[in-house]
């Protein structure tokens, strides 16, 4: 019976009754991020969250690394530009190294889920491509969001997990993992339940969803559904916050402000994460104008601040 059983499938993990065995799961009073403790977590900082001050890559990654981050996540948008304007990936691979910073993911957006063929396989090319660059960078992970099909509220989820298997076989073979983005606005997996549908019958090894805590509130879900998520199943973790007078009809991503300074239920949201085993990157991901205007290192370095202050509110009782 589906109730006496857990769904394991490789990096994914939706533990229903706790069967599944030892060798594969950690006794929670031995997990370092079990209930209680205090998890291990790395910091990331999204360049949305800059992207406003329209800085080169290079300087992109020297802000994070001054204001202390374990990583970053950039855009392919900008190492495209970076390259076309002569930059060398393998330096700056090496500068992140020499920084201490891992390029855990990054945002692209092939179109690999699209129901026309003829677009799908191009995109599938522009994946490849993407993917790429990213492990040029010294990168693991790439974003792969519901791009092409955000208003088909029709989308085949069996389909779209077949074509996401496609994407995941390409990442393997590259070495870039892709991750199923939940996308709060989009009519295509707006909902948590979908990701992780289309991750989990995909069938492959390196399935993974990518959470983020203004796309759950946006779409609808209930944050309760991440206490069904393991730490294999969510690598990295989008964070942000949204204020009190905006609904999800209405709050678009320019609202987004940092973690603490909204009414997002921090407490359960990384109290769920801890006990689920997450032992990943918090990835700082904003797109806040008023942010914009300001000073990119002294942006980042708030973010930091805020997040990890978020981070031990909510974990401290």
């Amino acid at each position: 019976m589906l109730n006496q059983t857990a769904l394991t499938l490789g990096a994914l993990t939706l533990p229903i009754m706790p069967t599944a065995s030892a060798a594969e799961v950690v006794p929670a009073e031995k997990s370092p991020t079990a209930s209680g403790s205090s998890p291990a977590w790395k910091y990331s900082l999204n360049m949305s969250t800059i992207r406003g001050q329209k800085l080169p890559l290079d300087e992109q990654i020297t802000v994070a690394g001054k204001a202390g981050y374990d990583a970053i996540e950039p855009w392919i948008g900008e190492i495209e530009a970076f390259v076309k304007g002569g930059g060398s990936l393998a330096d700056q691979a090496k500068r992140c190294r020499d920084l201490g910073l891992s390029v855990v993911s990054a945002i692209g957006f092939a179109q690999w889920i699209v129901n026309d063929d003829d677009k799908r396989r191009a995109a599938l090319e522009q994946a490849r491509r993407d993917m790429d660059l990213v492990k040029q960078l010294g990168g693991s992970r790439i974003a792969a969001p519901p791009t092409g099909e955000t208003n088909n509220a029709s989308l085949d989820l069996f389909a779209a997990a077949k074509r996401y298997r496609a994407l995941c076989d390409i990442g393997h073979e590259i070495g870039v993992t892709p991750q199923v983005e939940v996308w709060g606005f989009s009519k295509a997996l707006s909902r948590l339940g979908e990701a992780v549908f289309v991750a989990v019958e995909s069938g492959h090894p390196d399935a993974c969803v990518l959470p983020d805590i203004y796309h759950i509130y946006k779409g609808g879900s209930d944050f309760a559904g991440l206490k069904l998520l393991s730490g294999r199943g969510v690598q990295i973790f989008h964070v942000n916050d949204y204020p009190a007078m905006l609904d999800r009809a209405v709050i678009k991503d320019a609202d987004r402000v940092y973690p603490g300074d909204g009414v997002a239920p921090l407490k359960e949201i990384f109290g769920a994460l801890r006990d689920g085993g997450f032992n990943g990157y918090l990835s700082l991901e904003l797109f806040n104008p008023e942010y914009w205007k300001q000073d990119a290192q002294q942006v980042a370095i708030t973010g930091l601040e805020k997040t990890k202050a978020a981070v031990a509110k909510a974990l401290s009782s």
